[in-house]
């Protein structure tokens, strides 16, 4: 039976939704149109992040520690429930400065801090790990993202860039992925997963692909999760 979020914790999300910038933030996530994407997706990023801390508030152990890679506005129920409810140390990185000051004000209240910083500078070791849309991101893998999605032109894809991408995309699951504990949890998007897995195919170390995913409400990749270092499959709940 799935674990079910506190009303406190639930209250205190709903609060810090409440006391975000909308209009600043709009201006982060689109070059236009920034309100009525706003208007169009906060409650299903609420309701749908909630949704996601539930699944993991089972998967995850109490006082433990996280890294989240490209950490936003749809990460924050995940990162209110780890705090509050399970007593963990998280480390929330974007390179997203504007955005991590935002997310600070509103989040003031909170036992942890975004930080606009690489997250390979994060101190470890982790035993979860989540980079969800960050391996895959179109804005700073144009050609990667092309291919990992199937809108790859033959006639103007550029192999030069996609290899240049390619090589840093590596680097970057490289080190956050050694920053992980064995046995620990990847939380990733469907399209994310080759490269965990060959990461841990490169290094013999055994990898379970939890057959669910679930929905998210900004970028709309669906998420699922990883056991690394585990061979015996999981109940869902």
């Amino acid at each position: 039976m799935k674990r079910r979020l506190k009303a406190s914790t639930r209250q205190a999300i709903s609060s810090i939704f409440n006391r975000l910038d909308y209009a600043a933030l709009g201006a982060i996530y689109c070059d236009e149109g920034g309100e009525a994407f706003w208007k169009d997706r906060r409650e299903p990023c609420q309701k749908l992040g909630i949704k996601l801390a539930e699944i993991l508030l089972g998967r995850l152990r109490p006082g433990g520690r996280s890294l989240y890679v490209g950490a936003g506005v749809a990460e924050i129920p995940v990162l209110a429930m780890e705090t509050l409810e399970l007593g963990r140390e998280v480390a929330a990185f974007s390179l997203r400065a504007q955005e991590m000051a935002l997310l600070n004000l509103a989040c003031k209240a909170l036992p942890f801090q975004f930080v606009a910083n690489d997250a390979r500078s994060a101190d470890g070791p982790f035993d979860h790990l989540w980079t969800v849309s960050v391996l895959n991101d179109p804005e700073r893998y144009p050609e990667l993202s092309a291919l990992s999605y199937g809108w790859a032109n033959p006639v103007t894809f550029d192999p030069t860039a996609f290899e240049r991408e390619r090589s840093d995309v590596i680097a970057l699951a490289d080190g956050c992925l050694r920053k992980l504990t064995i046995p620990g949890l990847v939380s990733t998007s469907v399209e994310e997963i080759p490269w965990i897995t060959d990461w841990c195919i490169r290094r013999e170390i055994s990898c379970v692909v939890e057959e669910e995913d679930y929905p998210t409400a900004i970028v709309e990749d669906p998420v699922c999760f990883i056991r690394v270092g585990e061979t015996i499959k999981v109940s869902k709940g």
